[in-house]
């Protein structure tokens, strides 16, 4: 595959599937009829915390390395994240047998960073701040050689994530919706794109925390917004939007939703008991937009994309043993 500079094309996001599908799983679609009754739709779970590292962020990062050059492979993968994406990295890494270098806020939960070193990434601690992160990749780039696969402002990342609608899609004809929740918006621009790609007609609709809602200001104004504050519980989605992802939203999105904390921590809690399925908090945050207000998708077909599953659960543990 060669590396993308534009938005991906139907036939990118096909080869990318077929490319990547040996490093990724093809995640399961749950349903839940108690839910159901609540949401007054039909609930369709794309159940992404059964991905490899637990997360969506295997496709984005599996395309994205499949496309360096081996030169560029062989000087290894870099990025800066506080946990799903670097263990994306790390397993794309170790999957094609080079090294990887992330770079992680020294407060990233203790389960996230020990998982990516398990994979064999070599970890560099940073303060828990943007500029921290990006000045320390800086260095470790320009010490190695390794190659930066950014999070989400990457169309090759994106094209790569756009496997999850399109698995859905193909698994579940006949939805009316999808929704998922929005970071920075590669996991919604990918969705956006099958979307119209493989389903025309089909709807797209964002979810985000009030806390942290630059994407829903920046598709309501028409101009990039930026959070002021990262105070939610959901903890993958405290990213600003990144152009690329934005361009995306504006052109494909029908409309962004925020929630409350309270509303999502109700639907995760929702979630774990009735499903009986590990999520984190911001895999929540769609499916307590849809029952914050019934009447969106009533009698509807809606997919729910269930983003990861890696909770860290150590405090718990730590009290009970």
């Amino acid at each position: 595959m060669h590396p993308l500079h534009h938005i991906p094309t139907a036939k990118e996001v096909e080869v990318t599937h077929q490319a990547i599908a040996p490093m990724i799983h093809r995640t399961p679609v749950l349903s839940c009829q108690s839910i159901d009754q609540l949401a007054q739709a039909r609930l369709f779970f794309k159940c992404e915390n059964f991905q490899k590292i637990g997360a969506f962020k295997m496709r984005g990062a599996s395309s994205a390395a499949l496309r360096l050059s081996d030169d560029e492979k062989a000087r290894g993968l870099a990025t800066h994240s506080s946990g799903n994406h670097a263990q994306a990295v790390a397993l794309s890494a170790k999957t094609l047998g080079i090294p990887a270098h992330i770079v992680m806020p020294k407060n990233a939960p203790a389960i996230k960073k020990a998982a990516t070193r398990g994979y064999g990434a070599t970890i560099y601690d940073c303060e828990n701040t943007l500029a921290a992160r990006e000045s320390t990749l800086e260095e470790v780039v320009a010490k190695t050689g390794a190659t930066f696969i950014h999070p989400y402002n990457d169309y090759n990342v994106i094209a790569g994530q756009a496997s999850c609608a399109k698995e859905l899609i193909e698994d579940y004809e006949g939805l009316d919706a999808i929704i998922a929740p929005i970071g920075g918006g590669g996991l919604i621009s990918g969705t956006a794109l099958s979307a119209r790609y493989f389903a025309p007609g089909l709807r797209v609709y964002g979810a985000e925390p009030e806390e942290v809602d630059d994407a829903y200001r920046s598709f309501k104004s028409g101009q990039l917004q930026h959070n002021t504050t990262i105070n939610t519980i959901a903890d993958g989605l405290r990213t600003n939007l990144g152009e690329k992802t934005f361009d995306i939203i504006q052109r494909e999105l029908e409309d962004i939703y925020t929630v409350s904390e309270t509303a999502i921590g109700h639907a995760m809690r929702l979630v774990w008991e009735r499903m009986k399925i590990i999520i984190e908090p911001s895999c929540a945050v769609p499916l307590a937009a849809i029952l914050e207000e019934p009447t969106r998708f009533e009698g509807q077909k809606v997919g729910v994309i269930i983003t990861g599953g890696n909770v860290d659960l150590s405090s718990f543990f730590d009290r009970l043993l």
